[in-house]
């Protein structure tokens, strides 16, 4: 039969949600359509049946795609066809390959892409939960090993009540945002943002979101059972237990030395020669070693030295509470902090914790600064980002810089998330705000780095945040039984250990917090631990923070823009801005400002200078609602008649100056007072009801005779 379709329903969280299969994309190893109100998700998973020579890792590709067909629209520029993924693409993304990435069996290294297609948007039904479902359901019916079904939900908080993925637009009246995916018995992966919430309520909303999660696992696992095909066998790429006995007991006292080295760089060279020697031994003997003359000996040499220091490390951690470098489990290391260390960046910090290092920088401005996204779910500017960059250098490589990876992106997007929650209202604070943050060094979460770094710069650059916040990321040891949570870890601690949870906030609770790990899943018990363990380092991280700054700078430095602001009617708007922009361009070049004026008649005038700003200001008004009786304005004479003189004191107003106004003397001629071009001070003393002003020079100062 060519239509085999399937289809499973669930409410989930008020919704109904239905996953099809066996009608579409039947070539693909597994692949399904997930919908719900309107939004549906086509899900395929592909995995290669034959290894490429030479892989030492898991190459698992998600893909993430929005078609603008989906939601009735043609995409934004000149380009019309759907091209390189958007920002937002590259992260939602992520937040599928990561918790997928551990249920995949050790030493499987097949290429395996996972494509998550929107062909469907509705704002009541959420595509990136829908695809983080779809890519569970596809692995799980398909042939490919994926060890269990996991499910995903979006947690928010409404009103005091928590609800799992609302619609679109309730978002706005959330005060959290945290995506959790999990199976059935376990935590495998949490991200999201907060309004500086308590530990305690984070905990109590990722409990929510796990409890929610459990029936659609449940539906999954059902698919499973009754279309699902068997797993396929395959050959794994793990170390062989020949191999390892050998390694460990020639070369155990060499792997200690490397581990007792502090440096990270000089721990890494003593590594490479322990692998040098591994590989000379291989090859002297390579039956020794289960292996045989046609195997790689450098790629076997790196997986036996590589599983030799992952079992060392995490005995000594479980067993001594011994970490590298003999750091205590819940120690944070050595911190510097220094402000304003580049001249001519608006806001500039540099944090060192140990051997990561951010150089942050923020920049501050008007509208033209904002950054522009254009997605199915409509266009978007934003006035405060962040941007993140993880140059080779940091780590001592050499290679140059190819573009903005996917890393640094999530990185970023972390940051931000971060920060974001201790920013002024935008009525308080009308700027555009970037945050540049650069990893000078890294051996350990420098996406925290940049938290600290950035909200260090933020207050230096004379951003009014609500409070300073800090980032702290957290490890984890198990042998399934016990336990060791680990506080600012280091990078060989990332990639030996387990977990890898980052929290982010201020003195007073969350504002960030994402969650990695490497094992089939954690407990409540070990998540409730590792947050009350991050507060901790997070409290003493802000603590050294605060011996170099602990609020914004009070004034701007100099040469960073001002903005002023004033209302008009938006009646008025055309009046201001003048015939093909003619007026509002005079006014900027006039006063060497930039004006922005918004729908609702907020005019914003930005520039350097504040009295050319204020003067600028004064004009404007002047044009659009004419002078004020009683005010003092500098005139140009234009025209003079026997009676008097017309002076302009604006473009398009004008008024007259009468004879008996120039002088407290008799004035019989007034070309004796005044030629055409003169600059003179009036007042205004009068505006009769049809609108014609009527100026005064001796109320200001009696001119004299020429």
């Amino acid at each position: 039969m060519l239509n085999q379709k399937k289809e499973y329903r669930l409410n989930y969280g008020g919704k109904e949600v239905t996953i099809e299969t066996g009608r579409i994309a039947k070539q693909a190893d597994g692949s399904v359509l997930v919908s719900c109100n309107g939004t549906t998700v086509l899900v395929t998973v592909c995995s290669a049946t034959s290894m490429r020579e030479g892989m030492d890792f898991f190459p698992l590709l998600v893909e993430y795609t929005e078609k603008f067909y989906a939601a009735g629209k043609f995409l934004g520029g000149f380009m019309k066809r759907e091209g390189r993924p958007s920002t937002q693409e590259t992260l939602n993304a992520r937040l599928i390959d990561r918790p997928l990435r551990p249920l995949f069996p050790k030493g499987y290294m097949f290429e395996t892409v996972v494509s998550c297609t929107v062909m469907s948007y509705n704002p009541a039904g959420d595509p990136e939960v829908l695809a983080g479902i779809g890519s569970s359901a596809a692995l799980s019916i398909s042939n490919i090993p994926f060890e269990m079904p996991i499910a995903t939900c979006k947690v928010a908080r409404i009103d005091g009540k928590l609800c799992i993925n609302p619609d679109r637009e309730d978002w706005e009246k959330s005060d959290l945002d945290i995506l959790i995916a999990g199976s059935e018995n376990a935590i495998l992966m949490v991200e999201g943002e907060a309004d500086v919430v308590p530990e305690p309520e984070i905990i109590e909303a990722i409990n929510y979101g796990h409890d929610q999660i459990k029936d659609m696992v449940a539906l999954i696992a059902k698919m499973q059972a009754e279309v699902g095909v068997p797993k396929r066998e395959f050959i794994s790429e793990a170390a062989n237990e020949t191999m390892m006995k050998k390694v460990e007991s020639d070369f155990s006292g060499d792997a200690r030395s490397a581990l007792n080295v502090d440096d990270k760089m000089e721990r890494q060279i003593a590594v490479k020669a322990i692998e040098a020697k591994v590989k000379e031994a291989m090859a002297a003997a390579p039956e020794s070693f289960g292996l045989t003359s046609d195997d790689s000996f450098g790629k076997e040499s790196y997986k036996g030295v590589d599983e030799l220091l992952y079992q060392m490390m995490r005995g000594d951690i479980l067993k001594e509470e011994k970490r590298i470098a003999g750091r205590k489990v819940t120690e944070v290391r050595e911190i510097e902090t220094e402000v304003d260390i580049l001249q001519t960046p608006h806001g500039s910090s540099l944090f060192t914790r140990g051997e990561t290092q951010v150089l942050a920088t923020v920049t501050v401005g008007g509208a033209k600064g904002e950054q522009m996204s254009d997605r199915i779910v409509g266009l978007n500017y934003d006035n405060f980002y962040l941007h993140y960059n993880f140059p080779p250098y940091s780590v001592g490589e050499a290679r140059g810089v190819r573009g903005v990876g996917r890393r640094e992106q999530g990185h970023g997007n972390l940051a931000q998330r971060a920060l974001k929650a201790v920013m002024p209202a935008k009525e308080d604070f009308a700027y555009t705000t970037r945050i540049c943050c650069e990893v000078m060094e890294s051996n350990g979460s420098s996406s925290m780095g940049s938290v600290c770094s950035g909200s260090m710069a933020l207050m230096d650059a004379g951003v009014p945040l609500k409070s300073p916040v800090a980032g702290i990321a957290m490890g984890l040891i198990t042998d399934g039984t016990n336990y060791k949570i680990l506080t600012d870890i280091l990078g060989d601690e990332d990639h030996l250990g387990d977990m890898d949870f980052k929290v982010a906030g201020t003195a007073d609770g969350i504002t960030a917090l994402q969650m990695d790990i490497k094992i089939k899943g954690l407990t409540r018990e070990i998540v409730e631990e590792s947050m009350a363990q991050a507060k901790e380092g997070r409290l003493h991280i802000l603590g050294e923070m605060a011996k170099t700054i602990s609020t914004e700078r009070k004034e701007f430095k100099e040469g960073v823009p001002r903005i002023l602001t004033f209302n008009i009617e938006p009646d008025k708007i055309g009046g201001l801005i003048g015939p093909g922009g003619k007026n509002i361009k005079k006014l900027q070049e006039d006063f060497q400002v930039d004006m922005e004026v918004t729908d609702d008649g907020l005019v914003k005038v930005i520039g350097t200078n504040t009295k050319n700003q204020q003067d600028c200001i004064d004009l404007a008004k002047l044009q659009l609602t004419g002078p004020e009786k009683g005010s003092i304005y500098d005139g140009t004479v234009a025209t003079i008649k026997e009676y008097g003189a017309f002076v302009d004191i604006a473009p398009g107003v004008s008024g007259l100056v009468h004879v008996s106004e120039f002088s407290n003397d008799r004035v019989n001629d007034p070309n004796d007072y005044v030629s055409e071009g003169d600059v003179i001070k009036v007042k205004v003393v009068d505006i009769d009801r049809m609108g014609r002003v009527k100026l005064s020079a001796k109320e200001v100062e009696s001119l004299p005779k020429k």
